[in-house]
C-alpha cells in the first residue's frame, strides 16, 4: 500500500515538475533520452553518434583503428565517456561481450571477497569497490546505448583518463 502510494506522489509531482520547476534546456534533455532526433544537432548529437557506432560494429566489428565513427570524428569525448562505443564499433559484439564477461569476473573475485572476509569493515569496502565499478559500468553502457542519459561518466578501468582510472585502481588495489 505504502509503495502504491509513493508512485502515485510521484506521478503527482511529475506535472507541476514540469510545468514550474525544469528550465527549457532541462526539459530538452529529458525530451531527447526518449527522443535523440528530437535534436539531432544539439543534445541528442552524442547519443546519436553513440548508436551508429555501437550498430556499425555489426558481430566482430571493422578491426582496431578502422571505426568510421571514432577515426572521422564523428563521435565525441570517445577516449573517455564513449570509450564503448568504440570498443563495440572496432571490435563488435564479440569484443562488447569480452569486456563485460570480464568485468562480470572482476566482480565476482570481489564479492567473493565480501563473503569470505571475517571482519565487518574489509567486508564494507570491497562491497563499496564492487558497487562503484558495478555502477559505473552500468551507466556507462545504459548511457552508450541510448537506455540512461548522458552523464559524462567513463567506463572504470577502461576510459582514458586522470581521476577516475587511478582512484579506481587504487580502490581496486586495496582491496
Amino acid at each position: 500500500r505504502s509503495l502504491a502510494f509513493m508512485a502515485l506522489a510521484v506521478i503527482g509531482a511529475v506535472f507541476p515538475a514540469w510545468k514550474w520547476l525544469l528550465l527549457p534546456y532541462q526539459k530538452r534533455r529529458v525530451l531527447v533520452l526518449f527522443d535523440p532526433d528530437v535534436d539531432p544537432l544539439g543534445s541528442g548529437y552524442h547519443i546519436i553518434q553513440s548508436k551508429i557506432a555501437v550498430g556499425s560494429g555489426a558481430l566482430f566489428g571493422k578491426g582496431f583503428m578502422r571505426g568510421t565513427q571514432t577515426q572521422l570524428e564523428f563521435l565525441p569525448e570517445h577516449t573517455t565517456d564513449f570509450i564503448f562505443s568504440v570498443l563495440s564499433e572496432e571490435w563488435g559484439f564479440a569484443g562488447s561481450v569480452l569486456v563485460i564477461f570480464l568485468f562480470l569476473c572482476l566482480l565476482y573475485r570481489l564479492f567473493r571477497i565480501v563473503m569470505r572476509s571475517k571482519d565487518l569493515f574489509p567486508a564494507l569496502v570491497a562491497f563499496g569497490v564492487a558497487a562503484q565499478i558495478f555502477f559505473g559500468v552500468l551507466i556507462n553502457i545504459g548511457m552508450v546505448v541510448g537506455l540512461l542519459p548522458v552523464v559524462g561518466l567513463p567506463l572504470p578501468l577502461f576510459s582514458y583518463g586522470g581521476t577516475s582510472l587511478i582512484s579506481t585502481m587504487f580502490s581496486v588495489g586495496i582491496v
